[in-house]
């Protein structure tokens, strides 16, 4: 058994005391990760922004807001994990100053400044256990075990090629593409890539179907390898 971090859901960047910067992430995918995970008998540890979607009563869920509290939570509980998969959409970008009072209308443009916020996902990949520079398990890493990281990417263009940059860019061990189709649906189409770039499976159905497709793929590779 493997005990499992998912991230799940949008992360939220205040502007000012009522308004927020955000995408319409709705966990959706990160519930049914979760779900079919439990299904396979792992212990799963969920790290969720906002929303509305019921989680499986078996997982322990840790509530967050911001990318920051996002990053922050995940890093701590990763710790005690043996791998995690990155299905959150946290937000990219958040204003370099966050207004104490309500913004008040004035009939003129507004301009925000925006600056990004930290990489979860890439954090998690750049920090897992048994990683060396070149992201290959070091050759005394026997105890405890290598901990691996799956990432999702969602592009509107060049989606595969996105992903592959993406996976070597976070230390991924396998990534998820996929479009923005899957934002807050109840189906997806994703392709499963491993480290040098080649599809594993193409996968596409309802999101529980997608789910328990990839854990399969992750239980074959990553866990019982």
């Amino acid at each position: 058994m493997a005990r499992i971090l998912i991230t799940s859901g949008p992360t939220r960047q205040y502007l000012d005391p009522v308004r927020y910067v955000t995408n319409a992430s709705s966990g959706r995918m990160g519930a049914a990760l979760a779900t079919a995970a439990l299904e396979l008998g792992h212990e799963v540890v969920i790290v969720s922004g906002p929303v509305t979607v019921d989680y499986p009563a078996g997982a322990t869920v840790i509530p967050v807001v911001t990318t920051d509290e996002m990053l922050q939570a995940a890093v701590e509980t990763f710790k005690q994990c043996d791998g995690a998969i990155g299905a959150a959409a946290p937000c990219d970008y958040m204003p370099r100053q966050i207004q104490t009072q309500k913004i008040s209308k004035t009939g003129k443009p507004l301009t925000i400044e925006l600056v990004e916020t930290a990489d979860v996902v890439a954090t998690l990949g750049q920090n897992k256990r048994g990683r060396d520079r070149g992201d290959q398990p070091l050759a005394d890493d026997r105890s405890p075990r290598r901990q691996w990281v799956v990432g999702f990417a969602l592009e509107t263009e060049d989606q595969r090629f996105r992903a592959i940059v993406k996976l070597e860019r976070k230390h991924c061990d396998l990534m998820v593409s996929n479009g923005p189709s899957a934002i807050d649906a109840a189906d997806n189409e994703v392709e499963l890539l491993d480290p040098d770039g080649n599809v594993i499976e193409a996968i596409a159905g309802d999101k529980e179907h997608v789910a328990r497709r990839l854990l399969a793929q992750i239980q074959q590779r990553l866990i019982s390898s």
